[in-house]
């Protein structure tokens, strides 16, 4: 489904990401994890193509998305969603989900209908389409945000930062939503700074390090090398 290959990338001189390989196949959950800086998030930029790497390839279903401008890659049904909360806070809930659904050009009744089936998947926010979305709590605007992703009908899913800033409660009912949205076929690239959260879910996992993949294997697998998170944690401290 999606490939990395020997992934290169920087930010002025200062390189960033070292000869990353990574794949994630259908129906998987990815977690892809690591410290402050690791480069999780330039991973995500790369795949939907807000960032160019400046060696290696990425190959999403056999062809060559490299240098693809992010609406061309969103074509292809890669989507990702922003960290924080990433709503037009002046705007309605209904306005949120239209601005997502940009993609349709004129084809408002295609737009029109996948609101509709978004709303039933968010029955929170059906009830909520007519509030502007600012003054929705934190995890209301994530669910929102998860929602406008959603849009699409996304194949492919990059997550980052899911839980931050939210109470567990509010994350455990985003995480359900996002088993429910991968039951029905959508792989899922999730970051995450709560390592056992994204582990509880994800098939298999990376664990990156300053820019290089230090793990790379079935989740359980990372959730039982208490070095490898303990090495990777404390360097993070002292960076």
């Amino acid at each position: 489904m999606l490939r990395l290959d020997n992934v290169h990338a920087f930010y002025g001189p200062v390189q960033v990401l070292f000869s990353i390989d990574l794949e994630v196949n259908d129906g998987e959950i990815v977690a892809l994890l690591g410290t402050n800086g690791a480069g999780k998030t330039t991973i995500l930029r790369v795949i939907s193509g807000v960032k160019h790497p400046a060696l290696g390839d990425v190959v999403w279903n056999g062809e060559s998305i490299k240098g693809l401008r992010p609406p061309d890659v969103l074509r292809r049904r890669i989507v990702q969603m922003p960290g924080g909360r990433g709503v037009f806070p002046g705007m309605s809930v209904q306005e949120n989900l239209e601005v997502a659904g940009f993609s349709f050009g004129r084809d408002s009744e295609r737009l029109r209908r996948r609101i509709e089936a978004v709303l039933e998947f968010f029955p929170l926010l059906a009830d909520r389409r007519r509030q502007v979305a600012g003054s929705l709590s934190g995890g209301q605007q994530q669910m929102l945000t998860l929602a406008k992703s959603f849009i699409v009908e996304p194949k492919l899913l990059l997550i980052d930062e899911l839980s931050l800033g939210l109470a567990p409660k509010i994350v455990e009912e985003l995480l359900e939503i996002i088993i429910r949205l991968n039951r029905d076929g959508v792989a899922v690239v999730l970051v995450d700074q709560h390592v056992d959260l994204a582990l509880s879910i994800a098939n298999r996992a990376y664990f990156l390090e300053r820019g290089e993949i230090r793990f790379s294997g079935p989740a359980k697998k990372l959730r039982g090398r208490d070095d490898l998170l303990r090495s990777v944690f404390l360097a993070g401290a002292r960076a």
